[in-house]
Parts: C-alpha cells; structure tokens; sequence
C-alpha cells in the first residue's frame, strides 16, 4: 500500500485540484457573460431614471404663471436631480429649462431614443474604464409623459461609482456561487471518477508489484457505466495475465528441463548411431532390412531434439540485415531441399522435391540472408514432410511490402491443423512433429518487421505468403 501511495499525485496537481479550478473557472466565465449584459442594462436603467428624475424637478416650473422659479430655487431642484441642467420639450413646442449660471462644456451626448444592444454594452465598459470625469448631455422620453422630451446635463463619476458598486456585488455573488457549484462539482466527482481511478491506478500498482498474487486483483463493482466497465475489464485482464505468467513460467522451467535432457539424449542417441554403423557390416540380411528404418528414426530424434533446443535457446534474434538478391537464396534453398539425405529426413519423404524458382532476377531485398534462409527451409521442409512434390517460390514487391508467396502441391493443411497453426507444438499433424517449424518462421519474419500468414490451402496445395518491410535500397 505505501508503493500505492508514492504514485499518488500531489495536491495540486491531482485531478480533483483540476476539476475544482476548471470549475471555478467557467463559472466564473459563464457569470461575465451574464454580467456584460447585466452592466449594460443597469447603466440606461440610470440614465432612465436619471430623465424621470429631471422631468419631475422641472415640473416646478409649470407651476409659476411665468414659468420662471427664484435662482435658489433652481439651484435647490437642480442639487436634488444632480444635474447642471435640465431642458423640457413639449409637443405644443413649449420649452422649460433650468439650468445653472456658467454650465460646463459638455463631453459627449447619448440619445436614449437610438441605439442597439452593442451599443449600450460598449458604452458601458468605456464608461467602466474612464479615469476621469466626464460631462454627460443625455437625452430622452420622460417615463412620466410619452410626448416630453427631456434633455439633463450631469457629471459621469456618480454613475460609475454606482456602476462598481453594482460590479462588485455582481462579483461577490458570482464567486460565491462558482465557489459552492465548484464544490458541488468537486464532491460529485470524486465520489464517481476520482475515487475509483486511484481504486484502479492502485490495483495495477500492486499487481504490478506481484502479478501471480491472487490478492492483487481488483473486486470490480457494479456500476454500469464507463468506470464500472474499465473495473471488469481490468480484473479480466489482470486474471488472464495473471495465467499466461504462470504458463510463461512453467514453459520456462520446461524449457529448462527439455534443454538439459536433449543434451543426453543427443549423446545417447550418438552412442546408437556407432552401435548401428557397426550393425550396417552385419551380413545377415533381416539386421540389413531392419538398419535403414533405425537410421530414419534416428535422423528424425537427432531433427525433433534440435528444433527444440533451437526454440528454447533462441529466445531473442539478433538480425545481421544485408543487401542481396532474392533469387540467389531462393535458390539456394531450393539446392538443399533436393537433397533430402542432407536434411536427415525419413523415408516417409520423397526421394525428390521439385523447387520452382520464379522469383525475378533484379528483385532485392535487405534483410537477415541466414535468418531468411531458415525460413524458407522450414517452409521446404513442410512441404516434403507433408507429401508434396514441387514447391513454386514467387515474389514481387507491393506499396512498401516485398511479398513473398511459397507455394506447394501437397494435400492441404486440415482446419483443425488450421487453427494452432502458429502455436508451438500444435500446429503440427505429422507424428513426431512439434510444429516449431512455423512458430520460428513467424518469429524471424516479425523480426525483420514483417510477417507470415497463410495464404491458401485446399485440395491443390498450400500458399504460405512472407511479407518483408522494404528498407534501405530495397527494390
């Protein structure tokens, strides 16, 4: 468990740190986004009322006979709607105004009976980020009496003030509100992905640890969703694994005890070999009938014992890749596979194999020649041992593939031969064969960062196609 532990991430960098400032951080985008409209609206809201509370300081006027009012009246409706002036237009062209002695020069004037939503949203933020004051002319309908028209004139500072006090409870909600939804957030998720990751990333960790202990296995749960699912599939997993380990590591030990008893039995079966030399100058005629059939069986022990070392002893290849043309080893190999006396088989072979060259002179190919030398004597030797009599070897080079097709006129390979064809020690249907042939072909061609697969088998014959990775000057 304290292994389990050292992987753990930090606190801030885990995920649930993420997710909660994640979090936080879109909420905190979505409440701008409703903020720069907000902002916007609050600002015509105030210079709306800002109209109505001019339209009402004005109505003063109508109420004197001249429609003038005293100097320190007008200065005591002009201080309570915080204007420097106000103008009144009516629709039988009746003009009142209050307005001071000297008013200041004005800055710039929204007319509140024109603009877009844009508009106010951009007036808004310039308004947010002036430094200094400015004077406002502001003209608009009086909420009061649809046919008035109010023209005010007042400073911007106590707009903008209000404009960030109205900001800053907008952002103190806001955060308050990203803070809880985080929260939220962040206890739902660790309930239903955090906590089950590090119930996942610390099962691996400990199977890691000691993967043939049957404890180290995850106990997946119910749930069906994608972390209920990822939980069975690790335990499945981990059991299977758990089995080819073990299978792994009785092979090893097998292959172990098979390489030491194939040494002695190489030595005793050299010891039979001098014993049947010696009967060979025997005259009598039953030991002369009876010398080829232990020569053969002899051949084929010496052959089974040697394909077994070679698979046990040979674990990791190490390719030695030259540039050569393929016809030459194709027949090569064809040379060796006429003589059947030069490959220790049995007389269950036929005397001749007919080999077929039809690669093209100037195909070449870089790979391994010995390792490719191999593999095509195996294929051969398939062949002979499953009864064929001719072998067609052909190639040709296909997009960045060189494809190399063995073909054969034997019997065919059976499905149930089919289906451990590539499996040691089940791909065979020959009595006393191990079925590595195959198996070291695969591994050699995988090597060069190819493959083998079979192409065709019936009746007429069998097609084993190679398929080497074209490198180097290759063509």
């Amino acid at each position: 468990m304290s292994e389990a532990k050292s992987h753990r991430p930090t606190a801030a960098s885990s995920l649930s740190a993420r997710l909660l400032v994640l979090t936080v951080f879109f909420v905190m985008l979505a409440e701008f986004l409703i903020y720069t409209p907000s902002i916007a609206r609050y600002r015509k809201v105030y210079l709306e009322e800002m109209i109505a509370t001019a339209h009402l300081a004005i109505l003063a006027l109508e109420a004197t006979p001249d429609g003038m009012v005293s100097e320190e009246l007008e200065r005591e409706l002009l201080f309570h709607a915080g204007a420097y002036g106000i103008m009144l237009w009516q629709s039988d062209r009746k003009m009142l105004v209050l307005s001071e002695a000297m008013p200041p020069e004005v800055d710039v004037t929204f007319d509140l009976r024109q603009g877009t939503f844009l508009m106010w949203i951009g007036d808004a933020f310039r308004a947010l980020v002036q430094d200094e004051n400015r004077v406002l002319r502001v003209i608009g309908i009086s909420p009061k009496d649809p046919m008035a028209a109010i023209e005010v004139v007042f400073d911007e500072t106590p707009m903008r003030e209000a404009m960030y006090d109205y900001s800053g409870r907008i952002l103190n909600l806001s955060i308050v509100i990203s803070l809880f939804t985080a929260g939220l957030v962040y206890v739902s998720l660790q309930w239903l992905l955090v906590r089950p990751m590090r119930r996942i990333t610390a099962s691996m960790v400990n199977f890691r640890a000691d993967p043939e202990d049957e404890r180290r296995v995850i106990v997946p749960s119910t749930r069906a969703d994608e972390i209920g699912i990822a939980q069975r599939e690790l335990a499945d997993m981990q059991k299977d694994l758990r089995a080819a380990l073990r299978q792994k590591t009785r092979l090893a030990t097998l292959g172990a005890a098979v390489a030491k008893i194939n040494h002695d039995l190489r030595n005793s079966l050299s010891t039979a070999v001098l014993v049947s030399d010696r009967l060979a100058d025997i005259d009598d005629p039953e030991v002369k009938a009876v010398t080829p059939r232990l020569y053969d069986a002899m051949d084929r022990a010496v052959n089974l014992c040697s394909q077994i070392l070679n698979y046990v002893q040979d674990p990791a290849l190490r390719l030695r890749p030259t540039y050569f043309h393929l016809h030459e080893l194709v027949a090569e190999v064809g040379a060796v596979m006429r003589d059947p006396e030069g490959l220790g088989l049995g007389g269950g072979a036929p005397d001749r194999l007919e080999w077929h060259n039809a690669v093209a002179f100037e195909l070449d190919v870089d790979a391994d020649r010995q390792q490719l030398f191999r593999v095509l004597s195996n294929l051969g030797q398939n062949a002979r041992q499953a009864g064929a009599g001719k072998v067609t070897v052909s190639a040709r080079k296909e997009g960045d593939s060189v494809l190399i097709d063995v073909a054969d006129d034997g019997p065919g390979i059976s499905s149930k031969a089919r289906e451990g064809l590539f499996k040691p020690f089940a791909g065979s249907e020959r009595a006393g064969g191990t079925g590595l042939g195959l198996v070291i072909a695969r591994d050699i061609m995988r090597a060069h960062g190819g493959d083998i697969s079979l192409a065709g088998t019936g009746d007429t014959g069998t097609t084993f196609r190679l398929q080497l990775p074209v490198r180097g000057r290759a063509r």
